[in-house]
């Protein structure tokens, strides 16, 4: 299957099963695309449009990564 028709399948599902195969895919599509850092800065961007786009306080989001990480800076 191509990448133009996954894409096209994934965009018919219905929201739930989008959101499903989200929480699903997501997870282990990271962890393998965490390797490379230039396609991490590819996908920075849509990460902070998605966050913005949200209503989401980029304030808040920083308090909450903090939590989670213990309260420690994050690590570069």
């Amino acid at each position: 299957m191509s990448v133009d028709e996954l894409k096209n399948a994934v965009l018919a599902l219905e929201g739930d099963e989008k959101k499903q195969l989200l929480l699903q895919t997501l997870p282990q599509l990271s962890r393998e695309v965490m390797q490379d850092r230039d396609f991490l800065m590819q996908l920075l961007p849509i990460f902070m449009g998605l966050i913005k786009d949200s209503g989401i306080d980029l304030g808040q989001l920083a308090q909450m990564a903090m939590m989670m990480n213990g309260n420690r800076p994050p690590q570069a």
